[in-house]
This record gives structure tokens, sequence and C-alpha cells, in this order.
């Protein structure tokens, strides 16, 4: 069974019932009697186990320990307008309200803030040990050659004044020949990936205890069909850009078939940021979801993004909306309501092209074709 492509019509099997209401399901009232099925998105069996029927928080990824937890719910720490105290002082918030799930990267400057934050919790006794938090940054394209790999991620740790990370990711598949994450970037200093020799890197990342899991970020089947065949330690985690808006349907089956979570970055759409958009927040279909149910837009996108079995990372540091964010578990949307956010129309937002570098680029050319399977 599987919903109809142009939501036109519900199929189960060899039958189909042509829903024609469902051309614009968020101005009129779906017929019921024609929902006797279990819609798959919403019903099908999630990564998120549930312990006594509450639904979990957490899933698991494998790591050098084994299978070890992962928050499905991370807060991001991406941003070009907030200052390192900024940074520390949200990030301190944030566990105060329940976060526990941090993610930076080196590119984002925010590796230091949120090690300060992590250390001042441990001084407030919001924490008991470091070992409460999962921590993921990721690998910039400067140092995406393999005798890169190690220093790079031992630079991250000494900027988090961690002994480890739980999570490393390689940020884009590609290479960028420049010695700093902020010089200009010219078309002469972009160039292909070796990712075997990238992955070999990480895998040393993970074999001497500097990471307990590794894995990517913004990859496409074929290179990650390119990683699993050579790989001893397979990629746990596919980091992408995903939210009602761009919905990663085949994205999200292909890596679960390979066991790799996915995590969906700009599950609101960035929204405020400068790389973001505001489509998300504004979205008609959204809105009247949250308006009927006397949720918040962004709540209904996260609670969508929880049934679709990923995890995700949210960027907010007012300390109200980080609240709101937290609070999708107790509530779930109905199939009606699923329905009307898959027909909702698709349209990816971040592309390297013409964000990364102006002119066209062979290589950024094959990445923003990959994603936008």
């Amino acid at each position: 069974m599987a919903l109809g492509g142009r939501c036109g019509g519900l199929h189960t099997g060899a039958m189909a019932f042509t829903a024609p209401h469902y051309i614009r399901p968020y101005k009129r009232k779906i017929h019921k009697k024609l929902i006797f099925y279990k819609l798959y998105n919403s019903k099908k069996k999630l990564y998120n186990s549930k312990k006594d029927g509450i639904p979990s928080r957490e899933t698991t990824i494998n790591s050098s320990n084994g299978r070890r937890p992962i928050p499905l719910i991370g807060l991001g720490t991406a941003t070009r307008t907030e200052s390192g105290d900024q940074v520390k002082a949200a990030v301190i918030e944030a566990i105060k309200v329940g976060y526990r799930h941090f993610d930076t990267a080196s590119l984002y400057g925010t590796e230091k803030p949120l090690g300060e934050a992590i250390k001042e919790a441990l001084r407030l006794g919001l924490i008991k040990s470091r070992a409460e938090l999962f921590i993921t940054t990721k690998l910039w394209c400067n140092s995406t050659e393999g005798h890169l790999v190690v220093p790079a991620l031992n630079q991250s740790l000494r900027e988090l004044g961690l002994e480890y990370v739980d999570l490393y990711l390689i940020h884009w598949p590609l290479k960028l020949n420049q010695d700093d994450v902020k010089s200009p970037i010219t078309k002469e200093s972009i160039a292909a990936i070796n990712i075997k020799d990238v992955w070999e890197g990480m895998e040393k990342c993970q074999n001497l205890g500097l990471t307990k899991s590794i894995g990517v970020s913004n990859f496409y089947p074929r290179i990650i069909e390119e990683i699993l065949s050579i790989a001893k330690i397979p990629p746990v985690v596919n980091q992408v850009e995903m939210n009602p808006l761009w919905q990663q349907k085949k994205l999200i089956d292909f890596c679960k078939k390979k066991d790799i979570l996915v995590t969906g970055y700009s599950p609101l759409g960035a929204y405020n940021i400068v790389w973001g958009h505001n489509r998300v927040m504004e979205c008609d279909v959204l809105q009247d979801i949250a308006m009927s149910r006397g949720k918040t837009v962004a709540q209904v996108s996260l609670r969508w993004m929880y049934e679709q079995g990923v995890s995700f990372v949210v960027k907010s540091f007012n300390i109200e909306w980080m609240k709101q964010n937290l609070d999708i578990f107790d509530w779930s949307l109905t199939e009606e309501e699923v329905i009307k956010i898959s027909c909702i129309p698709q349209q990816k937002h971040l592309y390297l092209s013409g964000t990364m570098l102006k002119e066209p680029h062979d290589v950024l050319s094959e990445i923003d074709a990959g994603l936008s399977y």
C-alpha cells in the first residue's frame, strides 16, 4: 500500500480509490469513510522504540561500544549572528530544559563555546558527567584527506575541551584545497573527494577512541554505496536537509535498508537564518494543522519528523521555543493530517551551486544532483 505520488489517489494492492478532495486537502474535509486502512507514513514501525507505551526520545546506533543511544532531538549550533557567549548561554539553558544532544562543526565556530557550556553545566550540577550528553561535530572539507582526518578531529576536541565526541561526520562529500575554513572558496580550490582515503581516516578516529561513532552529512546513495563497499566500520548516520517541504522519502528508505539513521537538519527551514528560508513556517498546510490542534507550526513540523523515524537537530536559542520544540512526544498527528502533509509540494532549498560558488562547477553539480534524489 502506498500513497499516490500526486496525492490524487490512494492505492491498496490492485485497488485504487480516487479522492478528489486531496487535491486541496488543507481546504476541504477528507471523507473519513475512505480512510479504512492504516496509513503507511504515520503507522509504520519507527526506529523510535516505545517503553510501556510511551514514545521514546532516543534510538540507538552502532558504536565502538556496541549499540549506543542517540537522543532524537538535538540542538543545532550553526550561527552567523550570535556570539560565543550567546551560544554558551543558550546551550546551558538548553541543558536545563532537557536537551542532551548538541550538534556543532568546525565550520560553525561554535565548538569552543559548546565545550565551555558543557564544563559550566558540570560545575553547576546540571549534569553529573559528560557521558550524559551526545556531542556531534563534523570534518570540514579542507581536511578531507586521509592523513588530515585525525588531526582535524584532535583540533575539534581541543576546541570542545573533550576527550571524545559521540559522533563524527564528514560534512560534505568534497575536497577544498584551502588552509583555513573561513578562506574564500574559489573554483580552483574545489576538488572531488577520495572517499576511500578519507573513510580510512574516519575509521582510524573511531579505533583511536576519539569518537564513538562515525557517519556522513549531505551524502547521497551512490557515494554511500561506495563507502559501504570498502568500509570496515560502516557509517551510522547521514545528516541531510529535511522538513515537510523536502521530505526525503527515497533517501530515508535507502538509509534504513543500510542501517543508517537519517538526521534531518533545517527541520523548520532554518527560519530567520541567512542561509535558510521561511517556507516551512509560512506553509498554509502546517499553519492550518497547528491552529486546529493548538500547537505551533514548529511543533507540527517536528512531530512529523519524529513520525518518519528519523532524528533531527533544530536550532533555536530562544528559551520558550526550546521548550516548545521538545513538547512533541505526548500527542500524534492524525492519519488525515499526515496525508495533508504528504501532499505538500516538494522543494529542496540548499544547493552548493550558487551558494558555495557562484559559477558552475562539475563537483558541486554532481553533489546537488545526488542530493535531489
